[in-house]
């Protein structure tokens, strides 16, 4: 989706004019419900499953420390040579557009927890700026980590090179429900900017509730 009509979709719903609604992704199946004689099939999606990781700063982070808002989240590891420090240098963006938005957080988790104790991600989010409460790096234990990234995520499972876990460049929008309402190329500026549209659209949505 480009940029331009998304923005558009933004000035019309503000207007009344238009619903427009983010898609929501990752479905877990299909139910069917007889409605009047007639079969309605409605596709339900997944809802990301609780965690318990440790924080750059050492605090134990669950799902509840993310508040009633939205976060985006990501995967990375800190001795990845390129990928990951151009993918965090777009969050960290991200992290200066809504940085007094408090219903706005971001989460990176690390595919390499053998390497990337506390004190390794307290250093590697000091050079990202990374403000305390707002932007959480986690790691933890190896195989809840994988949980998150293939059963959670969906992404692919280890081949048997690299760290451990096939990471992505993906950066993923989780709304207040814990469900993905978008994935986006972490690599792309011009996605990440897509990225923080539709995080104001979400905004907007529960501010009308």
């Amino acid at each position: 989706m480009l940029l331009v009509p998304v923005l558009a979709f933004v000035f019309l719903y503000t207007f009344g004019t238009n619903r427009y609604a983010l898609p929501t992704y990752l479905p877990d199946r299909v139910d069917s419900t007889l409605v009047q004689g007639k079969w309605r099939r409605d596709t339900v999606f997944h809802q990301l499953g609780d965690f318990r990781l440790s924080s750059q700063s050492g605090r134990e982070i669950t799902q509840k420390d993310l508040g009633n808002g939205v976060y985006v989240a990501n995967f990375f590891f800190s001795t990845c040579p390129g990928a990951c420090p151009r993918m965090n240098s777009q969050m960290a963006r991200v992290q200066e557009k809504f940085r007094h938005e408090p219903r706005v957080k971001l989460v990176s988790y690390t595919v390499d927890p053998a390497h990337d104790s506390v004190a390794v991600l307290g250093q590697y989010a000091e050079q990202y700026g990374a403000i305390a409460g707002k932007w959480f790096f986690l790691t933890g234990d190896k195989a809840q980590l994988y949980r998150l990234a293939t059963e959670e995520f969906g992404l692919d499972a280890p081949s048997g090179a690299g760290p451990g876990i096939v990471h992505s460049q993906n950066l993923y929008l989780v709304d207040r429900d814990r469900r993905v309402r978008g994935i986006y190329d972490g690599m792309n500026p011009k996605d990440v900017e897509r990225l923080m549209t539709e995080i104001n659209v979400l905004l907007y949505t529960y501010d009308q509730e």
